[in-house]
């Protein structure tokens, strides 16, 4: 039987689907985006905009393929607690390792199969992946679920608390996926600095991890600022093989807004964390997330975000408009903002992420940095830095290799 998988949302979730993808291939299914009889919808419900888009792509595959198994899993499914039309096969956040299972299940008794569970208290469920088929870099999750409950967020209620890959499982995975070839690894959760494993934290883990011969990059897909701890700041500098990349999601440049949506810092605190850093490591790109229009953000509060985005400087800014979600305590706050001020404010930050981008990579410019290849595309190479810039290069170089680079204008797409 011919098999394909559709992801929305996260790095988890690709991560995820991939487990699958090697799970079915194991068992003798074919990947096939033609004719496939099993089509699975891993879902994203982290805005409003992902649960429409995971809706849609349900309902459009159901219609494009009306005989083929549909299975719809994840985020937006555990959100609306299995209440999804047009599926066969029905799984939350728990029990995606037993797919294959519930899919043989199904071909035999041809019945509906819904498995949603209380999130609250479930183990971490373990997955283990030895070679990814699409990817350069290899993705490994470390850890999921969270804790925060920051005002504006599902995920805490839809993925559970917080819960680790055992220690030795992880750095055996990574052994696994170094020695079939892959030269970087990220590490990845749902929050990923709040990694622990019977008392060894995510440093320690950092700490073992750059000691695998083999590995040439390491990379962490996102992390709190209030867990880039000393000893991480300190493995940074003395570690070659960390990436001068970090993904820190600052969500609002004001206190007021920072208040309101339960984070735990202030700009003070994030200002003087990332100077650390970048004391550690000179030229680091620091990369973030940003809500804009979330409930109180006046004119005042927009402009002071934007001018404390400016001053720290970032490589680049993910801008998204605040996507109101029942069930969490955002719904609670007054003044909302309109959607033609959100729209607005949004475009204003992507303007800014546009010249901080260009800010950044302009310093590059005539340097040597080796480019790991990745992909092809419109007959070049392309590839990334490890302060994650993107590069274009001629055919002439090979997939999977890294390579000294001289970087242009050109090749590196400043406008």
């Amino acid at each position: 039987m011919r098999y394909y998988i559709y992801t929305l949302g996260c790095k988890v979730n690709n991560y995820e689907s991939e487990y699958i993808k090697s799970l079915l291939d194991k068992e003798g299914f074919i990947y096939s985006e033609e004719q496939p009889d099993i089509i699975i919808i891993n879902t994203c419900t982290v805005t409003n905009t992902s649960d429409k888009k995971s809706k849609k792509m349900i309902k459009r595959y159901r219609r494009l393929f009306p005989n083929a198994i549909i299975v719809a899993m994840g985020c937006y499914v555990q959100y609306v607690n299995g209440n999804v039309e047009g599926a066969d096969i029905i799984v939350g956040n728990k029990d995606k390792s037993q797919i294959t299972d519930y899919i043989k299940e199904y071909i035999q008794n041809r019945e509906k199969i819904i498995k949603i569970y209380d999130m609250n208290n479930v183990e971490f469920e373990d997955m283990e992946i030895k070679k990814y088929t699409s990817h350069t870099r290899a993705f490994v999750k470390i850890e999921d679920g969270c804790n925060n409950f920051c005002s504006y967020c599902i995920i805490p209620y839809v993925r559970g608390r917080v819960r680790s890959k055992d220690f030795n499982k992880a750095i055996e995975e990574i052994e696994y996926l170094v020695d079939n070839g892959h030269k970087e690894i990220v590490l990845t959760g749902i929050h990923t600095g709040q990694y622990n494993s019977n008392g060894k934290t995510l440093y320690d883990l950092l700490k073992e991890l750059v000691k695998i011969k083999k590995l040439e990059r390491l990379r962490i897909s996102s992390i709190e600022v209030v867990e880039i701890n000393d000893d991480i700041i300190d493995l940074i500098k003395k570690e070659s093989k960390l990436v001068s990349h970090l993904h820190i999601p600052l969500q609002s440049g004001s206190d007021k807004i920072l208040k309101l949506m339960k984070r735990r810092y202030d700009k003070e605190y994030f200002k003087e964390k990332i100077e650390k850093i970048r004391e550690a490591r000179k030229d680091i790109s620091i990369t973030t997330d940003l809500i804009v229009g979330f409930n109180g953000e006046s004119e005042k509060e927009f402009i002071e975000s934007y001018e404390f985005c400016k001053e720290i400087g970032f490589s680049k800014i993910h801008v998204f408009p605040y996507s109101k979600r029942d069930g969490t305590k955002a719904c609670d706050l007054s003044e909302e903002v309109d959607e033609k001020t959100k729209k607005i404010r949004v475009n204003k930050f992507l303007e800014l992420s546009k010249i901080l981008e260009r800010k950044y990579k302009s310093k590059f410019i005539g340097k040597t940095l080796k480019v790991l290849v990745e992909e092809e595309k419109n007959n070049y190479l392309f590839g990334y830095t490890s302060n994650y810039i993107k590069v274009k290069m001629p055919k002439k170089y090979e997939h999977n290799q890294i390579y000294e680079i001289k970087l242009t204008q050109e090749n590196i797409d400043i406008k």
